[in-house]
Order: structure tokens, then C-alpha cells, then sequence
């Protein structure tokens, strides 16, 4: 439930329904505690997801980007043809517009993070193939 006033509008903690991460978005288990998007003109929207050891998004892009807050957790990151690349809690990430990426929790450790990004005619991503466990699990990882 969200209460509005002139000047803002707050959505209450607990007052949306945590929905299981859809399988054509991700692999494993996954959950989204909190979505919002901010009610017209404005194009931003966020998510709290949850991802359990293994899991992970499709490969995706975002047509004007995307910031991603690691809360909890360890996990991994990678752009395409780039690294992969650990991220920890109070890490900040920027996934560049229209750069083909994914990110989600190791291959032992849970990992939550905070997704920030805005919409471009309505959509704020466009999804794609799920990442192989050769890509996911494959080369050395970048810790720095």
C-alpha cells in the first residue's frame, strides 16, 4: 500500500508482495522483495532482488543504464567480453546504456542488491539468453 501526499509518495515496507524472479529473466532462485516505479513524468523504477547461491540474471541491457547497490552477500558481475568481476555489500555498480551484462550471487554465497534504472518508451530492460554455466563459472575473477 502506498500513502501519497502533495509532495511524495511512500511505499510502506511489507505492503508489496515479494514475487520468485521469472524464469525467462533468470536462473535459479531469485526473489524481488520491493518494485517501484515512480508515477509519470518520470521513468525511474527500482527492485530489491535476491539472489540465491547460483543464481543469476539473463544476459540484459538497459536502454539508459542501470546502478546496482550490493546490500548483502557476494556476488559476481560481468559485462560482455569484459571480466567477471566480484561485488560486496556498500559497492556500487553502473551498468553502461545498452551494454550486454548480467550479475547475480556466486556459486556459494547469496547476494542482495538494490536496481536502479529508468525506462526508455515504457521498458527499463531488454532481456536475452540465460548465461551458460561455462560463462557464469568460466576464468579467473576480478577482485579489485
Amino acid at each position: 500500500m502506498s500513502e501519497s501526499s502533495e509532495d511524495m509518495l511512500i511505499q510502506r515496507a511489507g505492503s508489496v508482495e515479494a514475487i520468485k524472479g521469472p524464469s525467462d529473466w533468470f536462473t535459479g532462485t531469485v526473489r524481488i522483495d520491493k518494485i517501484f516505479n515512480a508515477p509519470a513524468p518520470s521513468r525511474l523504477g527500482m527492485a530489491v532482488v535476491n539472489f540465491e547461491p547460483g543464481a543469476r540474471t539473463n544476459w540484459h541491457t538497459h536502454p539508459l543504464g542501470q546502478m546496482l547497490l550490493v546490500t548483502d552477500g557476494v556476488g559476481w558481475t560481468q559485462c560482455e567480453g569484459g571480466p567477471r568481476t566480484e561485488i560486496r555489500p556498500g559497492d556500487i555498480i553502473y551498468c553502461n546504456c545498452g551494454r550486454r551484462h548480467w550479475h547475480g550471487a556466486t556459486d556459494t554465497t547469496y547476494m542482495q542488491h538494490v536496481a536502479v534504472q529508468e525506462a526508455e518508451n515504457g521498458s527499463p530492460v531488454t532481456w536475452m539468453e540465460p548465461v551458460s554455466d561455462e560463462d557464469y563459472l568460466g576464468g579467473p575473477v576480478k577482485k579489485d
